[in-house]
């Protein structure tokens, strides 16, 4: 028998969920017309389709380890409702979300269509978004939103660095013993590059670290932004680092010319704040930058994951620190 690893595949709590989940269909009106199924298992979160006589519904739940995502996104619903999943159920305690199906992914049409167009309709949003939640820092880490703040980053890079063990020395895709020796020495020099940043006064905001083509959705029209668990308040630039790979997935071509006209694009709802040339200059600090803190993300998952699961994504970290240590513009 397969062992089982996580909460969500237990039958007791399988049924707890079925039953929150009929009893929030009642209060909404809904009726059940097939079974409910779990197509997506992970350590962080699962997702649950769920039948009714008014379309598909995807319920989701959160491992302790992202629970803010529940409460970040109920507070992005009544924030900006035009942009978040439309919400008919949340347990906060258990980080238990039903919400309405919010369309096709945007990746489906990048790769159909081979065009990169609908980013012009999305981005203006997401910096909007950006913008406006620059005013309530206090509040989003009162919710419980990463604290990736610029000051802090030297602190949490010396932590990541120090434990060797993570790093996977001289392993294929990981870091070399020359590299990592490099990034000891580091420190001081990482922790002028973040005063620097600071220093170009981009405001710092809310940061969605998995912002990629696949969690953006488009449904007649309106686009909706999900899947917030691996969120932060930092700088608003470290969102390109998961969104050009992302682009370069989709058409299929490492450092594609269509990524960088999607970072262009990202870029230019910023121009209030430099002229777009400078802005270019900041990007790329911010995308180096942007690894470390892609990096701390999955050191986090990491110390809280199963030792079965933990050899199948430790890479993450020692990826990102190379492609730091590497960065070249």
């Amino acid at each position: 028998m397969a062992t089982i690893l996580f909460p969500w595949q237990q039958p007791d709590w399988q049924a707890e969920a079925k039953a929150w989940i009929r009893s929030a269909l009642d209060k909404n009106d809904l009726q059940l017309i097939g079974e409910i199924e779990q197509p997506h298992i992970r350590q962080w979160s699962t997702v649950m389709t769920v039948p009714t006589n008014d379309g598909t519904l995807f319920f989701k739940a959160s491992s302790a380890l992202l629970d803010y995502e529940t409460v970040l996104t109920d507070y992005l619903a009544r924030f900006r409702p035009e942009i978040s999943p439309e919400l008919l159920g949340i347990d906060l305690k258990r980080h238990w979300m039903l919400m309405r199906d919010a369309g096709t992914p945007l990746r489906h049409f990048i790769r159909s269509e081979k065009s990169i167009a609908l980013w012009r309709d999305v981005l203006p949003l997401y910096v909007d978004l950006q913008k406006d939640t620059a005013d309530h820092l206090t509040h989003l880490l009162t919710l419980g939103v990463m604290d990736r703040r610029i000051a802090k980053l030297p602190a949490l890079f010396e932590n990541l660095i120090v434990d060797q063990s993570s790093m996977l020395l001289d392993q294929e895709e990981s870091l070399t013993s020359e590299e990592y020796a490099r990034l000891k020495d580091f420190g001081p020099e990482f922790g002028r590059m973040c005063e620097k940043l600071a220093s170009f006064g981009i405001p710092e905001t809310l940061h969605h670290d998995d912002f990629h083509d696949g969690n953006i959705f488009v449904r007649e029209g309106r686009i909706t932004f999900t899947d917030w668990g691996e969120s932060a308040v930092t700088h608003p630039f470290f969102t390109l680092v998961v969104m050009m790979r992302g682009v370069d997935n989709s058409i299929g071509v490492d450092y594609s010319p269509e990524s960088a006209q999607v970072r262009d694009m990202y870029l230019e709802q910023w121009t209030s704040h430099a002229p777009m040339g400078e802005l270019k200059s900041i990007a790329k600090l911010a995308q180096r930058i942007g690894h470390v803190n892609r990096a701390l993300t999955w050191k986090i998952s990491l110390d809280e994951m199963p030792e079965e699961l933990r050899a199948e994504y430790a890479i993450a970290v020692p990826s990102y620190l190379k492609d730091f240590i590497n960065y070249s513009d």
